[in-house]
């Protein structure tokens, strides 16, 4: 009976562990970003403050990487979840030669390490003499994310019912009115999440950007590489705390919407 009890506190310990281990550095995050440090160094506390986060962008160049990070990350996630919206589609609904080709050949980049996929498309940037910048940056990250978004996607394409687009078109509905009335509500879950995958991967993204920004492009994980030499400065850890609250906060936000969607749908069906 003993070692039943200890077998059964074995997983729930080591879950607990295993989550604070992963804690720990989000923890030191923020805790260091109250940190009152003076100049670029932050690696020893020297008392708590709020002027980090009360003037975050009195460092200009933080703040700046962080645009630099959005703007990319926003232009990446808006061509890649357009793109791989239609290549899902495609891929599930229509049937032509390349199809398994296609749908192998989107799995290469997750697969592949991403100093190959960053070294592979700076040497081909630079055998088309394009120069690098931020067109070079963009168009990296959304070949990218692309597999990420279509494989999403696509997981919810294969999950629609067709008789409810059958029913529209009974209805006298055109091909255009199915797709925007029926079809696209009902992927639009899974366009969500592709594109949330996607701008996270691509603000994130160190190793690509790196090998396809030619000094020209910094962005803020760039920034955090440059600074971490002499210790990132505490707005530094502002920034990253509130993008860490940020994903808190819409995932509890996301939860809740769906449980109130799921209560109302149970009281819609007594």
């Amino acid at each position: 009976m003993k070692q039943l009890k200890l077998g059964k506190l074995v997983l729930p310990v080591y879950s607990v562990l295993a989550l604070v281990y992963l804690l720990i550095p989000i923890a030191y995050t923020i805790a260091f970003s109250f940190n009152n440090s003076q100049g670029r160094t932050n690696t020893i506390w020297q008392g708590f403050t709020l002027e980090k986060w009360l003037h975050v962008c009195d460092r200009g160049d933080i703040c700046g990487a962080v645009g630099t990070s959005l703007l990319i990350g926003g232009i990446s996630t808006l061509v890649a979840t357009i793109l791989g919206t239609a290549m899902a589609i495609a891929l599930v609904r229509y049937s032509f030669k390349a199809r398994s080709l296609v749908s192998l050949s989107l799995f290469l980049p997750m697969a592949t390490p991403e100093i190959v996929m960053g070294a592979g498309l700076a040497g081909l940037f630079f055998n088309l003499g394009t120069g690098y910048g931020y067109t070079t940056v963009i168009l990296a990250h959304i070949m990218f994310c692309l597999s990420f978004v279509v494989v999403t996607v696509k997981a919810r394409v294969q999950t629609l019912d067709p008789v409810l687009e059958e029913a529209g078109r009974d209805l006298y509905a055109n091909p255009t009115q199915v797709f925007w009335r029926i079809t696209f509500p009902l992927l639009l879950p899974g366009i969500v999440s592709g594109a949330l995958l996607s701008f996270a991967l691509s603000f994130d993204d160190f190793i690509i950007t790196y090998f396809n920004a030619g000094g020209v492009v910094t962005t803020f994980p760039m920034y955090i590489y440059i600074a971490a030499s002499k210790g990132v400065p505490a707005e530094a850890n502002v920034i990253a705390s509130m993008v860490f609250f940020l994903a808190i906060l819409f995932v509890l936000v996301s939860q809740v919407g769906t449980d109130i969607r799921r209560r109302r749908l149970a009281k819609a069906s007594k």
